[in-house]
């Protein structure tokens, strides 16, 4: 069994667990975690209200392979712990926190490639695989629109 396949199994029945809906919300859960176990709480495998396809480990395991193959670097780290223990993604919109918004996104998005393919987080939808039902669907509500202001 190769270490993919391991973690999607491991704990519980991966078909009762919740996956996280994106990386952002599986780094707050991860912090979280950490913070608990600090603290002195320990972890059973599928004793939570909802069951998660993975430990904080596996996350914090993919953060240090991602490290070690130079995918992330310590001002990426140091950003992901900052706001993590705030609970608080960087706004955009505050001048002082523009750079560590964009080290956030970065290593969000570097860490969620390898969240999604273990199936840690839900797959993001593609953009272009509905687009064509999409654009009917816009079509037929405007349409709607201007027959019932008729």
């Amino acid at each position: 069994m190769n270490s993919e396949n391991k973690t999607k199994t491991e704990g519980c029945n991966a078909s009762h667990t919740v996956p996280f809906h994106n990386a952002e919300e599986a780094w707050f859960w991860f912090i979280a975690a950490q913070e608990a176990r600090t603290d002195g709480a320990r972890f059973v495998a599928g004793q939570s209200l909802y069951p998660r396809p993975c430990e904080p480990i596996d996350i914090l395991k993919v953060l240090d392979r991602l490290y070690r193959q130079r995918r992330l670097v310590r001002d990426h780290l140091l950003v992901l712990r900052h706001y993590g223990r705030r609970h608080l993604a960087p706004d955009d919109r505050r001048a002082k926190e523009a750079r560590a918004f964009q080290l956030w996104h970065e290593a969000l998005e570097r860490i969620g490639v390898v969240l999604e393919k273990k199936g840690i987080i839900k797959p993001e939808p593609s953009a272009s695989r509905n687009w064509a039902q999409d654009a009917m669907l816009y079509e037929n509500y405007h349409l709607n629109l201007e027959g019932a202001v008729q």
